[in-house]
């Protein structure tokens, strides 16, 4: 199916009467999915940036074992800063916001269902991160010195999650009752359909976080016992913010992987099906979630102990890596044409995919027993894989829908070499994570650890992947405002 292109504002300026005050107010009140969609993309670039900062600050203490140039009593709010806002700052609310943006377009629909509710959701997100953020910088949060201020990170995390669910519904609400008559589910473009799968996910997984955060809250409140208090708060909730929750968070991005390989070779997607199939795989990491554990592979025991420990680690772990996989090799199948014309938003589209691959392969790795990675900075380089692959894939989509988005398009060479620039910051930021969690360094620690080999050269390495990816984000944003506010002169609607 091909995307449909609805009748639109394009092409009419907005009044000048109205001025910038009502321009303002137009888009703080809008439900126009592009809007909220942009909103979303928007707010969520601002938080990319946080983190990538406070990875490389931790990356640049990471440098000198022996020495800690900034607070210590900070360390344990910049680590929850960085994974708090990598799942519910950045991954979810970016791919969100493109499939509010792009979904209806995609499926023959008007606008969003529940419009308003999607602004609303916007809201509650934008309003809960902030009071996450807040709450983290006065000493809040997992293992926080102020009391106030982890009950205020709490509610933060509770609204930021209401808030995503919120939105998800609208978007599940418009593939489900709002696409065009007599279009089959198995009709709609590839990345609606990853959408659907993703929004789902988002809503069967979100509220049992949400409900354990209730139960965490009233402990920290009250006894301090049950839960464990303020320390204990990452241990309960801690699998909403690592793999393989966050696989979840990132279907989408793999929708977009899948559906540009078609668009480029310049014919159907060979077995289509089976792209359905491998999207859908990929959501099975929802029920290990739901259980609320990491299931890892033990190798001991008797042969029924390990058939035992093997299937819920298959299931949760390997299945989305399969599905990945499945995705992946259909799209190289698609790209095998004698009409292949490679556009610039693919570049970055290709080597995100790589990246997030390589995330499933590295998750699949660490929670093997016999690795002896748990506790190692393997992890994280897992995390960056998954974080800075899917901002990558979703550069590429913001320049291939740009037009849909705002009625042009972004400059090819910005979005080819930005696309590789982050590419090159991806790997140099997670690759000697790798290295260092085989190596044994310790995750979430920035002094006192030791092992063989060149520790410096790996924290160094990751820091200045850090830094690129920075200037990577930086220069994003300054050519997408740069196409925006071209298309505002040429009085495109915006």
């Amino acid at each position: 199916m091909t995307t449909v292109n609805m009748p639109s504002t394009t092409g009419a300026a907005m009044p000048t009467s109205s001025g910038f005050l009502g321009a303002v107010a137009a888009w703080l009140t809008t439900t126009d999915h592009r809007r909220i969609g942009r909103l979303f993309m928007g707010f969520s670039v601002l938080w990319v940036l946080s983190i990538v900062v406070v990875n490389a600050i931790l990356g640049f203490e990471r440098i000198d074992s022996a020495s800690i140039a900034i607070n210590e009593g900070a360390l344990p709010q910049l680590f929850a800063a960085s994974r708090t806002l990598a799942s519910f700052g950045v991954l979810i609310p970016l791919t969100l916001g493109l499939a509010i943006a792009v979904v209806p377009t995609q499926v023959g629909a008007r606008s969003i269902m529940f419009a308003r509710n999607a602004t609303f959701g916007f809201y509650l997100w934008l309003f809960g991160t902030a009071v996450v953020v807040g709450s983290l910088i006065a000493n809040g949060g997992p293992g926080g010195g102020s009391a106030t201020m982890v009950d205020l990170y709490l509610l933060g995390l509770a609204t930021t999650m209401l808030g995503l669910v919120v939105a998800s519904i609208s978007v599940i609400a418009t593939v489900i009752t709002a696409r065009t008559a007599g279009t089959d589910l198995a009709d709609i473009p590839v990345f609606s359909w990853a959408a659907l799968i993703g929004a789902v996910s988002t809503v069967m997984t979100l509220p049992v976080a949400l409900g354990t955060l209730i139960y965490v809250a009233v402990d920290h409140q009250y006894v301090k016992v049950a839960f464990g208090g303020n320390t204990e708060i990452s241990t309960w909730l801690g699998w909403a913010m690592t793999q393989p929750q966050t696989f979840l968070y990132v279907i989408p991005v793999v929708g977009v992987l899948a559906e540009l390989a078609p668009a480029v070779a310049r014919k159907a997607q060979p077995l289509r099906g089976g792209v359905f199939v491998g999207i859908g795989l990929m959501s099975v990491a929802l029920f290990g979630s739901v259980s609320q554990n990491i299931h890892d592979f033990e190798w001991s025991g008797t042969v029924s102990d390990k058939v035992q420990s093997f299937v819920p680690y298959a299931m949760f772990n390997l299945l989305p890596l399969l599905g990945m996989v499945v995705v992946l090799g259909l799209a190289l199948l698609a790209l095998r044409s004698d009409t292949l014309k490679i556009t610039p938003a693919f570049i970055p589209v290709f080597l995100g995919g790589g990246m997030i691959l390589t995330a499933l392969l590295g998750n699949a790795v660490q929670l093997l027993s016999s690795a002896q990675l748990a506790g190692t900075v393997f992890e994280e380089g897992v995390l960056h894989y998954t974080t800075y692959g899917a901002v990558l894939v979703l550069w590429g989509a913001v320049a291939h829908w740009s037009t849909q988005l705002w009625g042009r398009e972004l400059p090819a060479q910005a979005v080819i070499g930005l696309g590789v620039l982050g590419f090159a910051g991806t790997v140099l930021a997670a690759l000697p994570m790798y290295i260092a969690g085989f190596a044994d360094q310790q995750a979430e620690v920035v002094a006192d650890f030791t092992y063989g080999g060149p520790t410096g050269l790996w924290n160094s390495a990751s820091t200045i992947g850090h830094a690129l990816m920075a200037l990577c984000v930086v220069a994003g944003v300054a050519t997408a405002t740069r196409s925006i506010t071209a298309s505002a002169s040429t009085g495109v609607a915006q």
